[in-house]
C-alpha cells in the first residue's frame, strides 16, 4: 500500500508533471503543441471512389488499395520525405461514397419520419477528419431530398486546428462542394469545452472517436477489492512512472458507480474469480498484490453528460470497434501503435513518447450503451457494422463480381448505436 513517506519521496525525486492516466492519453492524443491528432496524423485518401462492381473479388481490392497507398505516401514524401509519418485510413475514406451515403439515408429517413416539417435537420458531427463524410451526406441530400437539404445545417466541432483547416478547405475544392458554404459551420473546438445550449432536435454523430477517448487505469486489491487509481510520473530525465493510489478522482469514482448501478448485464472485471479463491492465489509465489487493469473510458462519461446537459434532444450515431487485437495487458486495455518506415510499431504499454504513438481503446457496447441510457434517458439500438450496412447502404454498390462485399467484410470488429 502507497504510504505518504513514499509519496513524498517520489515528489523529490520527481519533477512537477504528474498526470493521472486519463489525463495521459489525452496530452499524448491531443496537445495542441506535439499531439498526435495536432501535428502526426495524415488521413489517407484513395482518389477516386473504388469501382467495386468491376473488380473480379474482395482480393483485387486489396491490391488495388495497397497501389493506391504506396503512391499516396510517395507523393507524400516527393514534397517532405517522413520515416515518422502517421498515415492511417477510415471506412469514409475506403468505402466512398456509400458509406457516408448510408449514414445520410439513416439521417434522412429518421427526420422525415420524426421532425419534418416543423423542424431543421441539424447535423453535428464530432471529429470530421478530412471532411470527406461532411461531403458525402450533404451532396446526397442535395442531389435526393432537395426540399430537404434546404433545411440541413452541418456543423463540424473539430479540436484540431490543421483538421478544421482542411475541413475548411474542402469546402471550396470545387463548384460543387462550394455549394454547401452555406449549410456548413466549423467549430474548432473541443466538445469538452462546450458550453452553449442546443434546444433543438439534432443528429450527433460520433464516428471512430470514442476509440481515442480517455480512460482511466484502475487495479484492484484482491483481498480487500479496494480500487486504485492509476497516474504518470515524469521524471527530469523524460522517463515514465506509473504508480497506482487509493485516492480515485470524482469523475473515475462516478463512473464505477454508475456502471454498478445501471449494467443489468454482467461485465468483466479484473476481480473475476471469487475472494477466495483469489486469496488462495495470493499466497502463491511471486504473484502480484495488485490485479491487472481494467481501463474505464471515464471521457466517454463526461461526453454523454455534455449530450444532456447541451443537446437535450439529440439523436446520437456512434461507431467503433468492440475488439482490438494486439492490445496491452488489462481489461478494455488499449492497442498502442507508431509507424515508422511504412511499417506498424505496436508496443506493449501507453507510456510512449507524447505525439507519435496512436492509444485506441475498444468499446464495450454492453457497458457503455447501458450508461448512456441512465444519463440521457434515452433507448438505444445496438448493431454491428454489417447488420447496419445491410440496413442502410445500397450494398450492391460495394460488391464484386464474384459477390463479394469488402463494405460488409470488413470492420467485423465495429459496431454502430444509435438513439431511437
Amino acid at each position: 500500500m502507497l504510504t505518504r513517506d513514499f509519496i513524498e519521496g517520489l515528489s523529490s525525486a520527481f519533477d512537477t508533471r504528474h498526470q493521472t492516466d486519463k489525463i495521459w492519453p489525452s496530452d499524448s492524443l491531443y496537445n495542441p503543441n506535439y499531439g498526435y491528432f495536432s501535428k502526426q496524423v495524415v488521413i489517407f485518401s484513395p482518389g477516386e471512389p473504388f469501382d467495386f462492381n468491376g473488380m473480379r473479388n474482395e482480393l483485387e481490392f486489396h491490391r488495388d488499395l495497397g497501389r493506391r497507398y504506396t503512391g499516396f505516401e510517395d507523393a507524400l514524401d516527393a514534397h517532405s520525405p517522413n520515416d515518422t509519418r502517421q498515415l492511417w485510413h477510415t471506412p469514409t475514406e475506403l468505402f466512398r461514397p456509400y458509406y457516408g451515403e448510408a449514414i445520410a439515408r439513416y439521417l434522412v429517413t429518421n427526420y422525415m419520419l420524426s421532425y419534418h416539417p416543423y423542424h431543421d435537420l441539424i447535423i453535428y458531427e464530432m471529429g470530421a477528419g478530412n471532411g470527406t463524410l461532411m461531403l458525402n451526406i450533404l451532396d446526397y441530400i442535395r442531389d435526393l431530398h432537395p426540399d430537404v437539404y434546404t433545411r440541413t445545417k452541418f456543423k463540424v466541432i473539430e479540436i484540431s486546428t490543421s483538421l478544421a483547416s482542411l475541413q475548411s478547405a474542402q469546402l471550396t475544392r470545387s463548384a460543387s462542394t462550394r455549394g454547401h458554404v452555406d449549410h456548413v459551420e466549423i467549430i474548432n473546438r473541443s466538445i469538452f469545452d462546450w458550453k452553449s445550449y442546443v434546444s433543438s432536435p439534432c443528429y450527433f454523430l460520433a464516428l471512430e472517436v470514442f476509440d481515442n477517448f480517455a480512460h482511466d487505469s484502475i487495479r484492484y486489491n484482491p483481498i480487500t477489492e479496494q480500487a486504485l487509481q492509476g497516474s504518470v510520473l515524469i521524471d527530469s530525465d523524460g522517463e515514465f512512472f506509473e504508480f497506482y493510489s487509493p485516492v480515485i478522482d470524482p469523475v473515475a469514482s462516478r463512473f464505477i458507480e454508475v456502471r454498478n448501478a445501471a449494467c443489468s448485464r454482467p461485465f468483466t472485471s479484473p476481480l473475476g474469480s471469487s475472494r477466495l479463491l483469489r486469496g488462495i492465489k495470493s499466497r502463491l509465489p511471486f504473484q502480484a498484490n495488485l490485479t491487472d487493469p481494467e481501463y474505464i473510458p471515464t471521457r466517454l462519461l463526461q461526453f454523454f453528460d455534455i449530450l444532456q446537459k447541451y443537446f437535450p434532444r439529440h439523436r446520437l450515431i456512434t461507431s467503433d470497434f468492440h475488439y482490438l487485437p494486439g492490445a496491452v495487458k488489462g481489461i478494455n486495455s488499449p492497442v498502442v501503435q507508431t509507424r515508422y518506415q511504412r511499417r506498424v510499431v505496436p508496443v506493449s504499454t501507453p507510456l510512449v513518447q507524447q505525439g507519435y504513438f496512436d492509444i485506441l481503446f475498444p468499446t464495450d457496447f454492453n457497458v457503455i450503451e447501458e450508461i448512456y441510457r441512465a444519463i440521457t434517458g434515452k433507448l438505444t439500438r445496438v448493431l454491428s457494422h454489417e447488420e447496419f450496412q445491410r440496413r442502410w447502404a445500397y450494398v450492391e454498390d460495394t460488391q464484386t463480381r464474384n459477390g463479394e462485399n469488402p463494405l460488409l467484410s470488413w470492420y467485423k470488429n465495429a459496431s454502430v448505436m444509435t438513439t431511437v
